[in-house]
């Protein structure tokens, strides 16, 4: 459980520094949409990604894992169309926010296993 919610809290700080580096990428509300989001897309990696990960598993071992990048960005773009308070303006912005949030994610990870 404790792990779970340093991957939510993760999350909101993904997003947070995501839409404060990456143009085009906007979280409009206070810190309970943050909050929100970061719940909604842990929720996410949590149920759907491991469901893509096994539909494409033909693709991730062909393209040598990077087609997890593939997944990611369309996390991203679930998460747009799931929560209202997200704008995400264009691909390259959907491209930059999915980098921040991987490496943000990635410490975060890292955290997790500690604890």
């Amino acid at each position: 459980m404790l792990r779970f919610i340093i991957r939510i809290l993760g999350n909101v700080v993904a997003l947070y520094v995501a839409s404060i580096i990456v143009p085009g990428f906007v979280v409009s509300g206070s810190w309970e949409q943050y909050l929100i989001a970061g719940l909604v897309f842990g929720l996410l990696n949590l149920l759907v990604r491991p469901i893509l990960k096994v539909i494409s598993f033909p693709l991730i071992l062909l393209t040598l894992g990077m087609f997890t990048a593939i997944i990611n960005i369309l996390m991203l773009w679930i998460l747009d169309y799931l929560v209202s308070f997200i704008t995400i303006e264009g691909f390259l912005a959907l491209i930059g926010a999915t980098i921040i949030v991987s490496v943000v994610n990635l410490f975060f990870s890292m955290i997790a296993k500690v604890a």
